[in-house]
Parts: C-alpha cells; structure tokens; sequence
C-alpha cells in the first residue's frame, strides 16, 4: 500500500441501492457492485466509499442505522461484503465505509431500551433525553429545528400511557441523537470501529462530523437548522455543531486507526464555515481529510472558482492537510443539473421538481465536463459520485408520489430532497431499467426499482458510452489517468497572471496548464498542445470556446 496516499486519491462513491441490482428485486446490492467494481478500477480510483449497507427501516436512505455491525438483507450478507473486500483487494482498491454515529435508527436496540427504561436510567443516558418546558412540560426542552424541517424533539409517552420525557434527533424522528458526553457512548462506536477494521477497510467516512457534541445546557439558536450563518448569527456559534470537544474523539480514533496496517483514513463530513475553521477537523492528529462544501457548491462563475480554490489550498496547507475536490454527491443536485440552471438554485437547495425551472441539458453536460476536468487537474483528494462519469443529470421529472426522501415529508414538498440525485444508474442502453436489475424470475416479470429512473437515458449507458471516444466516460477515463501518470494529485498549483482578472480560470500544475472558460465568448489559448479537451470541438483556431476545458503540455520555463 502506498504511503499517505489519501494525499492525491481518487474516491468513488457507491449509494449501494441505486448502483446494480444482482437479484432482481428493485434494488442495488453488494453482489452488484462487487460484480462491477472491475469497471470502476478502469477509472484509475483508489477506494470505493460505501454508502450505508446496515440493517435500517430506511426512513432516511440508510442513515438511519440499527445496527452498525451487519448488513441489511436488502443489501446481502457479511459473507457478501467480504467478498466485495477481496475483490476490491484483488484489484487494489480501498473499501471505505459510512460511519453514522451522531445518530441511530429509533429501531436501534440501544434506544429501544432507553424508552422502555425509566428517566435518569444507564439506558437513557445513552442519547438525550430532557424534560420539556413550560408549566406542564409540554413545549420541547429548546427551540432547536431539524434540518430536515420541523422541530428537532419528539416527545415520549410512558408505559402509563402519560407524557414522558423528550429527546432529541438533529434530523428525522427515527433518529435520535447520541449523548456522547457518555464514556459508554464512546466505547460502543471504538467497538464498531474496530469491528469494520478487523474485516480490512480501509477507513471510514463520518457523517455529521461536526454534531456529535452538543454545547452544555442545549441553549436556544435563533440561526439557521443546519448550524450555518446567517444574519445575526454566525455558524461558529450555533450550539449544536462544532463544538471544540468533539476533536478529543477523533483524535482517538486516529489512534486506533494506526494499530493497523495500510493507512486507514478518516474523512469527515464536517459542514463547518469558514474554511480555516473547517480544518480544524484535518490538524496532523485528527482526520486525514474533510469534504470542501465550499467547492462543492461553487457557482458558474470564473472569479468565484478562483477564489475558493485558493482560498482552500491557503487553509489546508497550513495544517499539512490535503484539500479535497468533489462536484456531486448523493446529497445533493448533481453538477450535470446544477450547472444548467440560468434561474437561481434548486429549490431549497436540494432539488429540482416537474414545476421547477428545468436545467438546460445540454449546457449542463457541457459545463459538467469542463468543471470536472478542471478539477482533476487540482492538486490533493478527488470525490467522484457514481454517474457523474456518465454525464448523469438529476432525475427533475420525478413523481411526487415516489419520492422518498424526509425532507420532502417533513417539509409539505417545500423541499424536495435529494431524490433525484439517488436514481438507479443505467448499464445497458436496450435492457429493461437500463440494465440496473436481473429481470427477476422465469416470467420475465421486471420489479420496479426503488426510485423511477427517467426516461430517454439509453444514451447515458455504460455500454454505449464505453465505446465511444467523445463519451463523458471516456474523457473520465482518459483524464484520471492522466492525473495519475502526471502526478497532479502530488503537485501544487500556480496561477496564469494572463487570465487572472478574466472569466477564464487558468492554472499550472507541473507541466500542465489547464484553461477552463466560464465565459460567454471564446479565449485565445496560449502556445501548447493540447492533451485532453472536455468536449469535442472544444478548440477553434487556437481559441477555446465557452463552457469548455482543456489540459496543455507547458514546457517549463
């Protein structure tokens, strides 16, 4: 195993329901992808990141978890992951998997016991568990607010049948929130931890990295549900995120993670603002990495790209971390979709629906492919999201009635969520459900898969776009291993002064240069040969045209 080589890797990220379906039941697995992952590798990645495989009622797409230490049936056996593990080995790629531990499913045995225990009980003591307010302690303990809408508290009722107490679930209902002020809490996730090494992964990426420790006395918060800034209220204050307690544990469980062979990795999903604030998670004894929402949710725009990339190189080179790079994810719209829009943002944040502004495809696509090969050529961690290879766009059209997401529960369709994002992927153009599932039994019989795909996505299949140079796979393909026989993920960045007050983003790494234009009209490019381009056509006459990208050999000096 190469040494820190979480420095420059290439991260793939499987949401096993929508990846491939081996029995035919509608839904992804892990047979599936250990069927697949030798076309990932031909992506030139370094680990596959799952996301959760655990036993769950799925009320939140399997972060809600009731039990950290197996697989759901829906997704196979611990016999099926171990031969994902050695697959995955055979082919030296990494399995890293999803940890949730600010939260469990209310199904988990753990919270099972605390309601059916007393208040003040070992049993309660394991999540957060208060009195309500008022008179009668009818009004929730705080003013708290879910990020998935509505309060963050749910009130229990006693074996009497009277009112109890109320706890506390910073997302669904059926997820309360640890109380990790409990040694006993922290103890049961080492034991998890350990449970997952032992099977060989190669680390783990944190959910919610941020939440675990709550501020003392759970006082009131006037901002955002998402512990964000906002006007009167700055993120760093919200008494429910980024508590500087929480770093003791992880420092922790970097210390665990070194007894073991092969750097295992920690990655933290920390929505934490500012940037240098953020890297508090990535100091030399805590996590290796941590997702860069700032780049994630950059927009179309050249002086805005310039910025973040700086200003994210500027922050994690002064803890000795690497920054991290990602443009989808399965929690947000996907960048095809995203960079489509002319009107504004998804609504809410987090979706686009049949009565929403619809991106326009083409533009989408074609921005996609430029932002992507810009980002490849960045030096640290790369995030892939699966499809995003393809050129996948967001499912926009989805009927209402499929969805599934908790946002769009609890919010009344206000928020979409991120459904459209998780739509099973297409393999085969001809295939029924392009090819996602087996057909099922000897009737032929097709089972629906869990979320509707869209129609008209036959020319997003693997199959064909394997075959074809200008596919958005093939540029994907050509473009990683690129990166890695270049080692622009060791590199650093510099940038062109010729285009710095321009609407065209230019940057040095090594001997590439690569020349994103943002603009509206065509660029003239400098001297080189161009080595990779996002579109066909791309260069006209020595000028690159708008929402295109290209890599130029640049002689040193």
């Amino acid at each position: 195993m190469d040494a820190e080589w979480w420095r420059s890797s290439v991260i793939y990220q499987v949401y096993p329901r929508s990846f491939r379906d081996s029995n035919g039941d509608g839904t992804g697995d892990l047979p599936g992808i250990t069927a697949e992952l030798g076309r990932l590798a031909e992506l030139n990645i370094d680990a596959v990141w799952l996301s959760p495989f655990y036993p769950s009622p799925h009320h939140d797409g399997g972060y809600d978890v009731a039990d950290y230490c197996d697989v759901d049936p829906l997704f196979g056996t611990l016999a099926d992951f171990d031969t994902l593990m050695a697959r995955a080995h055979h082919l030296g790629i990494r399995i890293i998997v999803d940890l949730v531990p600010n939260h469990c499913s209310s199904d988990h045995a753990l919270f099972q016991a605390a309601l059916a225990a007393p208040k003040g009980s070992a049993e309660r003591s394991m999540f957060i568990f208060s009195d309500g307010s008022g008179a009668d302690g009818s009004e929730p303990p705080n003013n708290w607010q879910s990020h998935f809408g509505g309060r963050a508290w749910t009130r229990t009722t006693n074996a009497d049948g009277t009112p109890g107490q109320w706890y506390l679930h910073l997302f669904d209902s059926t997820q309360p929130d640890f109380n990790w002020d409990n040694p006993a809490v922290r103890a049961e996730f080492e034991r998890v931890l350990r449970f997952w090494l032992d099977r060989g992964v190669g680390g783990f990426r944190v959910d919610v990295a941020h939440a675990l420790i709550k501020a003392e006395g759970l006082p009131d918060w006037g901002g955002r549900a998402d512990g964000g800034s906002s006007e009167g209220f700055p993120g760093s204050e919200a008494p429910m995120f980024g508590q500087q307690e929480v770093h003791a544990i992880y420092r922790r469980w970097r210390g665990i993670l070194a007894e073991y062979d092969g750097e295992r990795i920690l990655c933290a999903e920390a929505s934490i603002d500012p940037l240098p604030r953020l890297t508090d998670w990535v100091r030399p004894d805590e996590m290796h990495q941590a997702f860069n929402f700032a780049y994630l949710h950059h927009p179309w725009n050249a002086h805005a790209l310039r910025d973040v990339i700086s200003s994210s190189l500027t922050a994690f080179d002064a803890v000795d971390a690497p920054t991290t790079w990602v443009l989808s994810n399965h929690d947000v719209v996907r960048h095809t979709s995203r960079f489509g829009l002319t009107g504004g943002a998804p609504r809410g944040g987090d979706g686009i629906g049949r009565s929403d502004a619809q991106p326009d495809t083409a533009t989408g696509l074609a921005r996609a492919r430029a932002a992507s090969l810009a980002m490849f050529a960045l030096p640290g961690g790369i995030y892939l999201y699966q499809g995003e290879e393809l050129g996948l766009p967001d499912h926009t059209a989805m009927p209402e009635d499929a969805r599934r997401d908790p946002t769009f529960v609890r919010t009344g369709g206000e928020r979409l969520g991120r459904d459209g994002c998780r739509v099973p992927l297409p393999w085969l153009a001809d295939a029924p459900l392009y090819g996602f599932g087996a057909t099922g039994d000897d009737t032929n019989a097709v089972p629906q898969p869990w979320l509707p795909q869209p129609e008209g996505w036959a020319g997003y299949a693997r199959d064909v776009q394997s075959g074809d140079p200008d596919s958005t796979l093939s540029l994907y393909r050509t473009a990683l291993q690129l990166r890695r026989d270049l080692q622009l993920g060791a590199g650093s960045l510099s940038w062109s002064r010729e285009f710095e007050t321009t609407d065209t983003v230019a940057f040095l790494n090594g001997e590439v240069l690569v020349v994103l234009n943002m603009g509206e009209f065509a660029t003239p490019l400098p001297t080189g040969n161009v080595i990779v381009a996002s579109t066909p056509g791309a260069v006209e006459d020595q000028t690159l045209q708008p929402d295109a990208c290209v890599w130029l050999m640049h002689a040193a000096g």
